[in-house]
């Protein structure tokens, strides 16, 4: 192997050295086997669903954005079936939307999120599933 060709080898290997140093801390605090899904609500609204495993619980978010601010809605977050947490949000301008976040217990297997959500005023409903 001639010198050029070493160089050329030793530069190569030192940039992916470092490329792969760079990104581990990016990867490793993303907490990763996180899982979205999101859909069409019954009339203009979308609704999300994000989960993801944090620190031997489940962090979950649900999302609803209708684009109009000051809809009064009702949600729920289910766990394996069962009603986690519920309550009562509003829309808030500009964007017409709203999110709510809780951390789930980390049952052993798969668990099943579902995230429903509904409003009165205009009979519209939201409903998604993600299996994390």
């Amino acid at each position: 192997m001639n010198r050029r060709t070493y160089r050329s080898i030793t530069a190569l290997a030192a940039v992916g050295l470092f490329a792969g140093a760079a990104s581990a801390p990016a990867l490793a605090s993303g907490g990763g086997g996180g899982v979205t899904k999101s859909g069409h609500c019954s009339a203009h609204s979308t609704w999300k669903l994000n989960a993801k495993p944090d620190n031997g619980r489940i962090e979950v978010e649900g999302e609803v954005d209708s684009n109009v601010a000051g809809q009064h809605w009702t949600w729920r977050i289910l766990h394996n079936g069962g009603v986690s947490a519920h309550g009562r949000a509003q829309t808030l301008g500009p964007s017409g939307s709203f999110s709510v976040g809780r951390r789930l217990v980390n049952a052993s297997g798969a668990d099943q999120i579902g995230w429903r959500a509904h409003n009165p005023a205009t009979g519209e409903s939201c409903a998604g599933n993600l299996t994390i």
